[in-house]
């Protein structure tokens, strides 16, 4: 009895698992100096998914031509198999059933007269963000540092109402530019700009990193809330989101600098639901997971390394940006309308554990 042969949908595991689909993977990847551990973290998506979270480097021309290969039983000559990218939880959560894959569904018109700031727009969370505003029907002031970023995100967005400001978001100057902006409405503000550190613990942190985080994180993220306020508070309302990480529930997520600083936006985003609710100025946060984003974990120290990768042993399946997105527009729109001061976990389950 023959196997299923490999297409778009089979999981990334069921590739490595075929000696077939495991060399022609292992070869693909081989040329660009990689090997099928990069995987690990998505090894249950099925591999069209790539598509679509590579952002260009591996295209739907790549993968039609994989699966011809394999179908066509075109194994390179030389290229010995890498072993299957597995975990020891592997045999106890790899599911019987195949599981429902989650299928973005637009709320046309849910911003439509809105402008919403979003900052970080140009990658990741704030992009997929700032998407979502733009084909609900919202007016987005993007924000990010590149330039680049910004004008990849507006032109994957033709007749979309869309500012873009290239602006750092701890320079006051920035801040006024991205307020300027926007104009005499400031319907949302979605806080997602935002480095990771170097996973230090606190014994090793230097002075550098940990002011570094603490200004983006939680400077940039204070400045320019503030500086939103006042065009709220005039127009009777408002609705802010903040982003806030799985390191903001827990200590085993980060290291020193990035743990503290994100406490810091929940208690940023208490304080501010505390204060300005009264007058319809609702302020909550969403805790992401592992997400797939262009942010890098690096581990600058061997402590923070052994100890943190043994916390990540029970690290859920990462999610996409547009799952992230998901979580942050609704708080962002009036059907969070009933919500204010909630840090809302958008991690797969990971704070359950």
């Amino acid at each position: 009895m023959g196997t299923t042969p490999l297409t778009g949908d089979s999981a990334i595991a069921d590739w490595l698992a075929d000696p077939a689909g495991n060399a022609i993977l292992t070869d693909m990847l081989a040329q660009s100096g990689q090997t099928p551990e990069v995987f690990k973290p998505v090894k249950r998506l099925a591999i069209k998914r790539l598509v679509k979270l590579s952002r260009g480097s591996f295209t739907q021309e790549m993968l039609d031509e994989l699966v011809r290969r394999v179908a066509a039983g075109e194994v390179p000559e030389g290229v010995v198999p890498a072993p299957a990218v597995a975990d020891e939880a592997d045999a106890d959560t790899t599911p019987a059933v195949p599981l429902r894959e989650w299928t973005e569904r637009l709320d046309q018109g849910r911003f439509t007269g809105q402008t919403v700031i979003v900052t970080g727009a140009g990658s990741g969370i704030g992009r997929a963000t700032a998407s979502r505003v733009a084909r609900e029907g919202g007016r987005v002031v993007a924000v990010d540092v590149s330039e680049e970023r910004l004008a990849e995100f507006t032109a994957e967005h033709p007749g979309a109402d869309i500012v873009t400001v290239v602006a750092d978001i701890t320079d006051d100057g920035g801040i006024a530019r991205i307020v300027e902006a926007a104009g005499d409405t400031i319907d949302g503000l979605a806080n997602v700009a935002g480095i990771m550190d170097d996973m230090t613990p606190i014994g090793d942190v230097t002075d550098a990193v940990w002011d570094r985080v603490m200004a983006i994180n939680v400077t940039g993220t204070m400045k320019l809330t503030r500086a939103v306020i006042p065009t709220m508070l005039a127009q009777g309302g408002g609705s802010i989101v903040n982003t806030a990480s799985e390191a903001a529930l827990r200590g085993s997520a980060a290291g020193a600098a990035y743990t503290a600083s994100k406490h810091a936006v929940v208690g940023l985003t208490k304080s501010t639901a505390f204060m300005y609710g009264p007058s319809g100025i609702r302020c909550n946060a969403v805790a992401p997971g592992a997400t797939i984003t262009n942010i890098e974990a690096k581990f600058a120290s061997p402590l923070g390394a052994e100890r943190v990768r043994a916390a990540m042993a029970i690290l859920p399946d990462p999610a996409e940006a547009d799952a992230l997105a998901a979580s942050i527009t609704f708080l962002l729109s009036d059907d969070g309308v009933n919500i204010n001061g909630v840090t809302l976990a958008s991690d797969g389950g990971w704070s359950a554990a």
